[in-house]
């Protein structure tokens, strides 16, 4: 579903705001809010980022609750205090996503490198973050305007921030909203201690909920998807691409990946071929075609980019003592990645920031690297920047169904990024060094006793750090194939976009309604959401095709029952048209489940200390 555009701000918002409370763009206001985001909000995050990725191998970047903390610190400001929730909420989700990046410094010991000064490693991380969050905001018009992803995580926190902070959209919304709540938390606990459902199932509340948010059209082509993987694997193991007993999505991700690639070269070149066309008809453009929340600085963020990425160099060089050509090797591969990644998070809400992380592994191998430092200090260029950019372009998308100020939310990360990037290096030292079976090398030392500490994550970056210098041939045989795969079926839709005569057919019968959804969501398919069948487990995809096909079917059956019932008189309040019951529902299971997780974390932490 495209986003709606944001409702215009009300126009008198003094009018609800708090007696007490600053005045909203003020330094009083600011203050108040990056104080609670980057003392509060933002360590709570972090610290539970840190703990699940040491524990599960995952993290929740905390967003959703930032959003309703955030939320009860502007309820005074009304319908507009939004915005400042969404400011809060933007930078408390930064130091989350930065914080969940202590891993790589468990990498570093699992492999028995050197610890360098904790200040250089904050440097370091810091000025990645920087980058990426330049290079996330570079690719915000394109992804969040041009192609209107969903970012169904974004999309809920967009929800709960209107809801939270309007009371007559909080009336409306509240049950569908809250009930999407507490049956995600209930299914997630229920998934935690049922085998049945978890491990037999692989039931997931914000799988279902996020495909709930996109629709039958995103969410079959990743079923479709994860059905061929799981049809072709006993072949695929046959001819040596999978070993025995490994599963489709050890090979799938490589394809997934190349895939997206693929089809993002035909849009891209797309977008250049009309952007020369915008330049060469500037003259006779509107000069207020922008709206001014919008607005960004293009040579401005450019040279943040670049000067960025100088610094990423020369503190990876001159203090940290790397070689130049696979530093600039991983700034590179960043610019493809946080593109890639964006629009892989954008309709499935899922970032695979661990393929990429391997991708550039392979990679670099395949370029005769086989020194490990170096390949973990240049692939965790592309790690970082991959997190905190596809972060960026999330809660972009939240920003612009809200009309929030893109610049100012730009600050407020900035904010985040620096004290993520303190805490992060914090945080590392202070778990290993509270738990020293964290330092066990797990794929040396099989049978340690670890307890909680899975560390699922650093296991699959040190397996694919040691793996340096011995790429097989059928990993490029299978990148190529993904991208021969992922252009040719892009080339194709455009192609039939284009014809007249069937888009013609498309729109004059349900017969050719139903031969468009066919060829949509199964027989050419997008090579964007077709590729997330890869990089998940089976069940995952199937559940997320399930939220889909629920979400299309409950709009297809309530808009042909009742076609003019939004918006009618006298039928009580209305909601905005991205605020629909599905996406209100969905939004709520993905909620309902991140904060079970988050809270889990936290839990589990406190159990540890006390």
């Amino acid at each position: 579903m495209a986003p709606s555009a944001p409702p215009p701000p009300s126009a008198s918002p003094e009018a609800a705001r708090f007696g007490w409370l600053p005045t909203p763009g003020s330094w009083k206001f600011h203050l108040l809010l990056s104080a609670v985001a980057i003392f509060v909000l933002g360590p709570l995050g972090g610290i539970a980022a840190s703990y699940m990725n040491f524990s599960m191998g995952f993290f929740v970047g905390g967003q959703v609750l930032a959003g309703i903390l955030g939320s009860a610190v502007t309820y005074g400001y009304g319908p507009e205090g939004k915005h400042g929730a969404n400011y809060m909420q933007t930078m408390a989700a930064s130091v989350a996503s930065m914080c969940a990046m202590a891993v790589l410094i468990q990498a570093m010991v699992w492999l028995g490198m050197p610890q360098p000064p904790a200040w250089h490693l904050m440097l370091f991380v810091g000025c990645v973050g920087m980058f990426g969050v330049g290079v996330g905001m570079l690719y915000t018009p394109l992804l969040v305007d041009r192609l209107q992803l969903d970012y169904p995580s974004g999309y809920a926190v967009a929800n709960i921030l209107r809801a939270l902070t309007d009371k007559r959209l909080l009336k409306a919304s509240i049950a569908k909203l809250g009930g999407g709540t507490g049956l995600g938390a209930m299914l997630a606990w229920l998934t935690e201690h049922v085998a049945f459902l978890g491990s037999t199932l692989g039931m997931s509340a914000a799988s279902i909920g996020s495909g709930l948010v996109v629709g039958s059209r995103i969410t079959v082509p990743a079923m479709v998807g994860g059905l061929l993987g799981h049809v072709f694997t006993p072949y695929l193991r046959s001819i040596g691409w999978l070993k025995a007993e490994e599963p489709f999505r050890k090979i799938g991700f490589l394809i997934g990946l190349a895939m997206i690639s693929g089809a993002a070269v035909v849009d891209l070149s797309l977008l250049a071929v009309q952007a020369l066309e915008r330049v060469r008809n500037r003259a006779k453009a509107p000069p207020d075609e922008v709206p001014a929340w919008k607005q960004v600085n293009l040579p401005r963020l450019l040279a943040w980019v670049v000067s960025w990425g100088v610094a990423v160099v020369v503190v990876a060089t001159q203090l940290l003592e790397q070689p130049l050509g696979f530093i600039v090797f991983g700034l590179v591969l960043s610019l493809l990645f946080v593109l890639v990644n964006g629009i892989a998070y954008g309709i499935t809400d899922q970032n695979p920031i661990s393929s990429a992380f391997v991708i550039s592994v392979l990679l670099m191998s395949l370029l005769g690297l086989k020194n490990p430092l170096v390949g973990l200090m240049a692939a965790s260029i592309l790690l970082i920047s991959t997190s905190v950019g596809s972060d960026m372009q999330q809660d972009r998308s939240t920003g612009w169904r809200l009309g929030t100020d893109r610049v100012i939310q730009f600050r407020y990360q900035v904010v985040g990024i620096v004290m993520g990037s303190v805490l992060c290096v914090g945080l590392a030292r202070v778990f290993m060094s509270a738990y020293p079976v964290l330092a066990i090398n797990q794929l040396d030392n099989p049978g340690t006793e670890v307890g909680q500490w899975g560390s699922a994550m650093t296991y699959k970056f040190v397996g694919a750090i040691r793996s340096l210098g011995a790429m097989e041939s059928y990993t490029v045989r299978a990148l190529l194939l993904g991208l021969a795969v992922g252009f040719s079926i892009e080339v194709t839709r455009k192609l039939l976009k284009r014809s007249a005569r069937y888009q013609g057919f498309l729109k004059g019968s349900r017969t050719g309604f139903a031969v468009g959804w066919t060829m949509d969501a199964v027989l050419l398919s997008s090579p964007y959401a077709s590729s997330f069948g890869g990089f998940v487990s089976l069940p995952l995809s199937m559940w997320f095709g399930v939220g889909g096909i629920l979400s299309s079917l409950w709009n297809t059956l309530t808009k042909r029952a009742a076609p003019h019932a939004a918006g009618s008189p006298g039928e009580g309040e209305t909601l905005p048209e991205d605020m629909s019951t599905t996406s209100l529902a969905g939004g709520g299971l993905i909620a309902g489940e991140s904060l079970y997780f988050l809270f889990v974390g936290l839990a589990g932490l406190l159990s540890l200390l006390w």
